[in-house]
């Protein structure tokens, strides 16, 4: 879930969602924290390191270009920063230094790129460090990436670091600080600038003194959930290097064809949310998949002159919701509206590479996390992983966070339940 779902429900009610503020001033920081002090690089990150000699967008996959510290944080200021959203601070057992890498990886069509994304260490615990690999949730703005100057999407990551383990958080392709626009659902980028990004993290862990081991736990919320199952694929193969120890995605879009877009118009997504989610997956997929040649083909009239432009990662949440309609109904052409019910062509091919990210079978054991009251990914989605990982001969239990547990609430209430279940697979 992102801050424009947020604000998109906040249209029916004022009530504000503090898993989707930003805390990137020291004095909201502060107020937050009900006067616990901000640390002072929170306000002022230093400048970045410079790029090692020679490094380029053409380096080596995963080869990292430069490293910014961002913050510092006390064990407990991280408890008390966790503590707003709701969740406790008993797996909280260290401070946190947090930084951003920019590091070299590959576009969607295999060309030479560069990307960021924020890598946590704890202050204390073991010097050799295991990693958590913690994918995000949608973002339509660059700014709330993970690395970015804000906090958006820097909860769970403190949270695992504060645990005892070094994490790695992609911005993704197009995200943070990364160049042109973000393939939104694109499975395979969202895997590959993952999977650089934990390269460039294990240098970035050396050269700061805290190296880290080939074990790799996977976690996502959201569009992350998705790209964590994947990763985990990936890093299943053998050939990267590392090792995965466990994969607890969380609230993952796992099945767009079979959940997500009956979803759509069933009832089970709420009408502002699938508007959302449709109309930028939609236009990311069309630079992939040539899906249309004019948007007026997909698009009603006025928002097929401008939905390209609002998700170019240069708007806010906030702008995008004030330029979509109420519904998926007053969104799409009739012609489209049917592709949704009974998708043809290029956007089913489109659709069978986001699916397919549980079609395998996991060595390491695997927790897939849900609730019964998500309106924006709907448990089916996670019953449906289950049911391809069994047909691999895996069980992986679908935990159900409840009927009364919203998209967010999943994310808060599952990922010290991960933390927890991380702990007991490290020892």
């Amino acid at each position: 879930m992102t801050m424009t779902m947020a604000m998109a429900k906040n249209r029916a009610t004022p009530k504000k969602n503090p898993w989707l503020r930003r805390c990137a001033a020291a004095v909201a920081l502060a107020a937050v924290l009900g006067g616990v002090a901000a640390p002072a690089a929170l306000a002022a990150p230093p400048a970045a390191s410079a790029p090692p000699a020679g490094t380029s967008a053409h380096a080596a996959r995963g080869a990292l270009l430069s490293v910014t510290p961002l913050a510092e944080l006390t064990r407990a200021e991280v408890g008390a920063y966790v503590g707003t959203i709701g969740i406790g601070s008993d797996t909280v057992r260290h401070g946190v230094s947090a930084y951003r890498l920019t590091y070299a990886t590959i576009t969607p069509q295999g060309r030479p790129t560069t990307a960021t994304g924020l890598l946590v260490l704890p202050r204390g615990g073991p010097h050799r460090l295991d990693l958590v690999s913690d994918t995000h949730g949608t973002t339509v703005f660059r700014g709330d990436a993970p690395s970015a100057e804000g906090d958006f999407g820097r909860i769970t990551p403190y949270l695992h670091a504060a645990a005892g383990r070094a994490v790695a958080a992609p911005d993704y392709l197009g995200l943070g600080g990364g160049p042109g626009a973000h393939p939104y659902m694109d499975t395979a980028s969202g895997v590959s600038a993952s999977l650089d990004m934990l390269r460039a993290a294990r240098t970035a862990g050396d050269r700061l003194g805290r190296p880290l081991t080939d074990d790799v736990y996977a976690t996502g919320f959201s569009q992350g959930g998705q790209v964590a199952m994947a990763l985990g694929r990936e890093l299943s193969q053998g050939r990267t290097g590392f090792r995965l120890r466990g994969l607890a995605p969380m609230a993952g879009p796992y099945d767009i064809a079979g959940a997500e877009l009956p979803g759509l118009t069933d009832g089970r997504i709420d009408p502002l949310t699938g508007v959302f989610y449709l109309s930028y997956y939609l236009t990311a997929q069309n630079r992939l998949h040539p899906l249309y040649k004019n948007p007026a083909e997909v698009f009603k009239a006025p928002y097929a002159s401008t939905l390209e432009g609002l998700f170019d990662g240069s708007h806010t949440e906030e702008e995008v919701v004030a330029g979509l309609p109420a519904g998926v109904a007053d969104l799409l052409t009739p012609a489209w509206a049917e592709q949704i019910k009974h998708p043809t062509g290029a956007f089913a091919a489109a659709i069978g590479a986001s699916d397919g990210a549980c079609d395998w079978k996991p060595a390491a054991p695997v927790r897939l996390y849900a609730a019964g009251g998500d309106r924006d990914v709907p448990i089916a989605n996670a019953r449906s992983c289950a049911a391809d990982l069994a047909r691999h001969g895996v069980r992986a239990p679908v935990l159900d966070q409840g009927a009364d547990t919203d998209h967010r609430g999943t994310a808060v209430r599952s990922a010290p339940q991960v933390v927890r279940w991380f702990d007991t697979l490290s020892h």
